[in-house]
């Protein structure tokens, strides 16, 4: 299993070279990848691509940036433009995103996500991979071709935590970034959703990405209330509730890993065996527990 960290919502505070050294601190750390998400300052493809030149030996991806503001021609150019800059280090995470985001900050209709996913990304695979796509859909058209030179197509993860999407997953993209999944919920919902529906498209096997809150503590009650009073009000989406009801929590706040280094080390350890092909931390509490949360990553790694 792949070990990467999640820098957070680009942007939230963090001047670029803050985010810059964060990245080389976790490649430094022996780390295999980091990710941005997207929300509505920081440009999450641009700034991992910047990251990227800046520092060497480590993927760069977002987990995620949203769908609807970005049309499949746009973003398979940014997206190739992070591959060439990048040297085909680039991962592609893309989401639908919720409503209460595309309605009412984009203005873009919500109706039926599922089949904007599908479109989408039907149209987004052979773009990246440098083909003419002539797509008249319900709700998407795509008419082009994009090219550019040194860049291979990047890996694309889905946001999915429905069985809907996870089909959608694993019969389009190359696999499935969550959050707010617990292992129990990857290794008999998740991991076994987007596998069947790839096995059926006859795609390679998924990756499986599971994004977690971690933090090596001597206060994990303190860390968890902390992060239910940060982004405690996620639980009330219809995508997380449905996930966190599908586990028998009643917050994000349940699915964080927090303890000392063994117990946050076993809890990892069981994403692994339920499935997740890597495994990415939020790292969470204040500046030493997240540099303990780092170094325990980092010799996890330099033990596999």
């Amino acid at each position: 299993m792949r070990l990467g960290v999640m820098i957070g919502v680009a942007g939230e505070g963090t001047a670029l070279p803050e985010m810059i050294e964060r990245v080389r601190a976790t490649a430094e750390a022996g780390l295999d990848s980091v990710y941005f998400s997207q929300l509505f300052s920081w440009d999450a493809v641009t700034l991992a691509t910047l990251v990227a030149r800046e520092v060497p030996g480590i993927d760069v991806g977002t987990a995620v940036t949203q769908t609807y503001p970005r049309h499949p021609l746009a973003l398979a150019g940014q997206a190739l433009t992070a591959q060439a800059a990048s040297g085909n280090r680039f991962i592609l995470g893309v989401g639908p995103s919720h409503p209460e985001i595309i309605e009412k900050a984009f203005g873009h209709s919500y109706d039926r996500p599922a089949r904007h996913v599908r479109e989408y990304l039907t149209s987004l695979m052979p773009l990246l991979r440098g083909e003419e796509v002539d797509h008249h859909g319900e709700v998407i058209t795509v008419a082009g071709r994009t090219i550019v030179p040194g860049a291979v197509a990047p890996p694309v993860l889905l946001a999915a935590l429905g069985p809907v999407m996870l089909g959608i997953a694993g019969e389009l993209a190359d696999g499935v970034v969550t959050v707010w999944t617990g292992p129990r919920a990857i290794g008999e919902h998740v991991a076994p959703t987007i596998g069947r529906a790839a096995e059926r498209a006859g795609r390679p096997g998924p990756r499986v990405v599971a994004g977690v809150m971690v933090s090596v503590t001597h206060d994990p009650d303190g860390v968890r209330q902390s992060v239910a009073a940060a982004v405690g009000a996620a639980g009330r989406l219809p995508s997380y509730r449905a996930i966190l009801d599908r586990q028998g929590m009643s917050g994000v706040h349940e699915t964080v890993i927090a303890g000392d280094e063994d117990t946050v080390e076993r809890s990892i350890r069981t994403y692994a065996d339920a499935g997740a092909t890597e495994f990415v931390a939020s790292l969470v509490g204040d500046e030493r527990e997240r540099a303990r949360t780092l170094a325990l990553l980092s010799a996890i790694r330099g033990r596999h």
